[in-house]
């Protein structure tokens, strides 16, 4: 039988610090559960004692999660593990993760503590965590820059204070596949302790090495991977979750082991994340991008369609991939929507199914054919949208080469109606402006793009607005079949998002 390795998926924590990456809390929900469809095994929730809306978060992550173990990340500080357990009182599988430095240059730098400082913090913070929660998770920060025998003295007393599971990161993606393999072999050997508890790897990507190291960790003896969906988080990112499960999948026969994850949940999960963050993968992004299993070339065509294997070492399908089939129009009725709905994964309250059966009927009558990733856009935008602060009404545009663009937007707030005309360079900068005028603020456009939900010449339009405000990113997403009502949506999206937000810190 072979060894489940545990996924440890940091997407809400790690993932959200990389910039453009924030999230409100309806998409952190959104983004958790979709997490535990794919059967991840621990999910790192957030930071709590960065803000009381991120404790906030976790609590409510907590209320939602069941199968997977739920930690928040806390300095080996009382206040701070005191906080995290505070935002794990919910969880049905709460683990508190403890983490301190231990690097010459982080220790003498950034703690200002001596190695035997950092000993003894260690030691006593995890008995303080372990005194509240019995899952502890220390991780060793810097740790491929730190000291063998350092580390494996800090591993015996933090195991005997009580910890579970031990992390040893790459923090800043220093290390190489071999020598981080030698590396982790010397502290088990070191550490005899190590081999009764959970050993893991957290592989940043500075160097594009965190899936080549996450996997070297492995034949070391490492048990748990923390990763991210699509790769996201600090600066290059990290280790990709959807790379290393579909290594391990791919090639059973070579690393002879195995993880829990629903692998055709990864472009569900890939898109999804996208889709709250506007931070789209490149196209020849490996399992996930657009041309994974795009194929141009007459050799590698006439090849796939002689057999697929010629060219393609695992299925579209077997990551969730499937090709667009017409299912559902306009004279499907609601039991028809529903199965859909659950063949999708989705499972949806009657007040959220009346709201989404009303949606597809009204893409239904503009749109000949209706597909899966029509109704998937639909539904993940509306489990994640904000109080509709402002809503378009209707509009007006009036453009063409010889005349100046111009918009005129009814939009409303509240019980009040309101109408302003802007022009502009454009139709959707002209749209831009007078919803700014609406507002009555200026915002400042971080970046926007467009792109199709399917192909045809009826597809539906999805817009990404970007709105900054304080180093603070807003994303708007809009979905029409007219591109245009499609970015003043994403705007008003993305404007109802930050006053939101505002409005509740």
């Amino acid at each position: 039988m072979s060894k489940t390795i545990k996924i440890f998926d940091t997407t809400l924590r790690d993932g959200e610090q990389s910039p453009g990456c924030s999230m409100n809390l309806k998409e952190k929900i959104e983004m958790a559960q979709q997490l535990e469809r794919m059967n991840v095994d621990i999910i790192e929730a957030g930071f709590a004692a960065a803000s009381p809306g991120d404790l906030h978060s976790i609590q409510e992550i907590s209320k939602n999660i069941k199968k997977c173990t739920v930690t928040s990340l806390a300095r080996a500080h009382k206040d701070d593990i005191d906080k995290a357990w505070e935002s794990l009182k919910y969880a049905a599988h709460p683990r508190i993760h403890v983490f301190l430095a231990t690097s010459p240059i982080h220790m003498e730098y950034k703690l200002k503590m001596t190695p035997e400082e950092v000993l003894s913090s260690a030691e006593e913070m995890v008995a303080y965590a372990k005194s509240m929660c019995n899952d502890i998770e220390f991780s060793a920060e810097d740790a491929t820059r730190s000291d063998v025998d350092f580390l494996a003295q800090i591993f015996d007393k933090v195991i005997k204070s009580g910890a579970t599971t031990i992390n040893i990161p790459d923090t800043v993606g220093y290390t190489t596949p071999d020598e981080y393999y030698n590396f982790l072999t010397a502290i088990i050997t070191k550490c005899p302790a190590l081999k009764t508890v959970d050993i893991s790897v957290h592989c940043h990507n500075d160097l594009g090495l965190g899936v080549a190291n996450s996997i070297a960790a492995i034949k070391a003896g490492a048990t748990q991977i923390e990763c991210t969906v699509n790769g996201i988080g600090e600066r290059a990112g990290n280790a990709a979750l959807e790379e290393i499960v579909m290594a391990l999948n791919t090639r059973k026969d070579y690393y002879g082991v195995e993880t829990r994850i629903d692998t055709k949940q990864i472009v569900r999960s890939s898109s999804l994340l996208t889709r709250i963050t506007g931070v789209k993968v490149q196209p020849n992004k490996a399992i996930v991008g657009a041309n994974a299993f795009a194929h141009e070339s007459g050799i590698h065509q006439h090849g796939v369609l002689n057999n697929k294997e010629t060219y393609e070492i695992m299925t579209p399908e077997s990551i969730g991939l499937d090709t667009n089939k017409l299912v559902l129009g306009k004279h499907s009725g609601r039991h028809a929507f529903n199965d859909k709905l659950k063949q999708l994964g989705y499972d949806l309250t009657q007040e959220e199914l009346d709201i989404a059966f009303k949606k597809f009927k009204e893409l239904a009558d503009k749109k000949k054919d209706v597909f899966d990733k029509d109704i998937d856009a639909l539904i993940s935008r509306q489990k994640i949208e904000v109080p509709k602060i402002f809503e378009l009404e209707k509009f007006v545009i009036n453009c063409g080469n010889i005349i100046t663009p111009t918009a005129t937007l009814t939009i409303r707030n509240g019980d009040n109606v309101i109408e302003e005309v802007a022009a502009g360079e454009g139709p959707i900068y002209a749209s831009f402006k007078a919803i700014e005028k609406i507002v009555g603020k200026k915002f400042e456009l971080d970046d926007f793009s467009l792109s199709s939900v399917t192909e045809g010449e009826d597809a539906l339009g999805d817009a990404v607005v970007r709105l900054k405000e304080n180093d603070h990113v807003y994303v708007g997403r809009g979905l029409s079949t007219d591109i245009i009502e499609a970015s003043i949506i994403a705007y008003i999206n993305a404007v109802n998002k930050m006053m939101f937000e505002n409005a509740n810190q």
